[in-house]
């Protein structure tokens, strides 16, 4: 990888793009070129946000159980569960939050302290288009427990430039 930095993908990081602004018929070129730096071990993301993804049953489910399957890792290890288990406890224990944004943010199915967990065990930066919220009680924002963790976390256009992806 030549000491690249891994990025670790959100789920709106692929679902805003596919329903906006690189919709697959207007730029293939962005889905392209994360093709080509997951190949290359610059771009991975987790089975939880690929799970999350699936619920779409749309083209970008096809693509993501598709083109880019091989990018999605396993979360099922001890040390990332470990980190996982860790998260959550500590998301229960934040005054700042109400009970329904620690409610969601438990739930199994909620991708997002396994990409932290992720992230935490193995290395790299989180993308995601959620930034961090000191005063947001309604939800746990990834920033936040990145922050929490001692986990960088940047934005899909910082990871462009940083990767040197041209859309154009």
């Amino acid at each position: 990888m030549s000491g690249s930095p891994v990025f670790i993908l959100d789920a709106n990081v692929f679902i805003t793009a596919s329903r906006r602004y690189y919709a697959f018929d207007l730029v293939p070129t962005f889905w392209s070129a994360l093709i080509e730096h997951a190949n290359a071990g610059h771009i991975v993301s987790v089975d939880r946000v690929r799970d999350e993804i699936s619920r779409g049953n749309d083209d970008l489910s096809v693509w993501a159980n598709g083109d880019f399957h091989h990018a999605f890792q396993s979360t099922n290890d001890s040390e990332v569960l470990a980190r996982y288990t860790e998260i959550v406890a500590w998301s229960q224990n934040q005054n700042q939050y109400n009970s329904a944004a620690k409610a969601e943010f438990a739930r199994a199915e909620n991708a997002d302290p396994w990409l932290v967990a992720y992230a935490a065990v193995h290395g790299g930066i989180v993308v995601t288009h959620e930034v961090i919220d000191p005063n947001v009680r309604r939800k746990i924002p990834i920033p936040n427990v990145c922050n929490a963790y001692g986990v960088e976390c940047t934005d899909t256009y910082d990871m462009l430039r940083s990767l040197k992806i041209r859309l154009g």
